[in-house]
């Protein structure tokens, strides 16, 4: 009984070692990520740091700023909008935390259209 108690507790050391990095909330707020939307056909691209996003999206570039509501949660304000729609908050809502990266739901404030997609962080260390 011993010998099964003392192998128990040595497989259990051994699954606890090492799970490999993974990524905490704190990690969220800055990095480069590569965002896919649940189509899996569009793609961009995101520098962030903890208040200002750059995103690379076909082609064009945008800067935003952004606003940390909680650990799971910000909203994205284009820095210099040119449209109604450009100057409309963009709540983003961090649903889960991979191992490489998060999944979210997004939506426009005061609209019912709704995004869901990955973002998958692409300088982890």
């Amino acid at each position: 009984m011993m010998r099964y108690s003392l192998l128990i507790l040595i497989f259990c050391f051994f699954i606890s070692c090492d799970q490999g990095k993974r990524l905490r909330v704190d990690d969220l707020k800055s990095g480069r990520y590569k965002t896919v939307l649940e189509d899996e056909q569009t793609e961009s691209y995101a520098t962030r740091n903890d208040s200002i996003q750059i995103e690379e999206y076909q082609g064009s570039v945008d800067t935003f700023d952004i606003k940390w509501i909680d650990q799971f949660e910000y909203v994205l304000t284009k820095s210099r909008p040119k449209t109604l729609l450009d100057s409309t908050p963009f709540h983003v809502k961090i649903t889960s935390i991979k191992k490489n990266g998060y999944e979210f739901s997004a939506y426009y404030k005061g609209s019912k259209f709704k995004q869901k997609g990955t973002a998958y962080k692409l300088d982890i260390k």
